[in-house]
């Protein structure tokens, strides 16, 4: 992650980003009395809506045993439900029903401290932020996909 122009430290600067990004969700997750893994496929369902039980393990990278838990916990929990397919009823989808109360909660510190930072960009520093949050989102999916089908 560098070219000529970018300063010599970028790739440990974006290293220790990414883990500060990673160790906030862990600790949201935790807060909420739910797991990483629990927290991130809501975030995936809201994101993407309803989806089968192996698209979701897709999307997660978990398989189908350790799948169906997460979704039996989160049903439980009152954040998702199994919705038969009307087509073929051996089929479900999983939808997101709700998102834990404590959310809002636990992320308001970090949302406004992001939002002071943004406020001080100016909006074509924002436009070229959130251009580079876009497309490196998608290089991230394309690559967990490369990845995935190389094992």
């Amino acid at each position: 992650m560098s070219t000529p122009s970018m300063r010599p430290d970028a790739g440990e600067v974006y290293r220790q980003y990414l883990s500060a990004v990673l160790l906030h969700g862990h600790a949201s997750a935790h807060a909420c009395n739910l797991g990483a893994t629990d927290l991130y496929a809501l975030n995936i369902l809201h994101l993407s809506g309803a989806m089968t039980p192996g698209e979701l393990a897709t999307r997660t990278g978990l398989t189908t045993g350790p799948t169906t838990r997460l979704i039996d916990r989160l049903e439980q929990a009152g954040y998702v439900r199994r919705v038969p397919d009307p087509g073929d009823r051996r089929k479900v989808s999983v939808e997101p029903v709700g998102e834990p109360a404590e959310l809002d909660r636990v992320m308001a510190p970090a949302r406004k401290k992001i939002g002071q930072i943004l406020g001080s960009y100016t909006p074509e520093q924002l436009d070229a932020l959130f251009d580079y949050f876009t497309r490196a989102a998608e290089a991230y999916q394309e690559a967990a996909e490369e990845l995935r089908r190389e094992q």
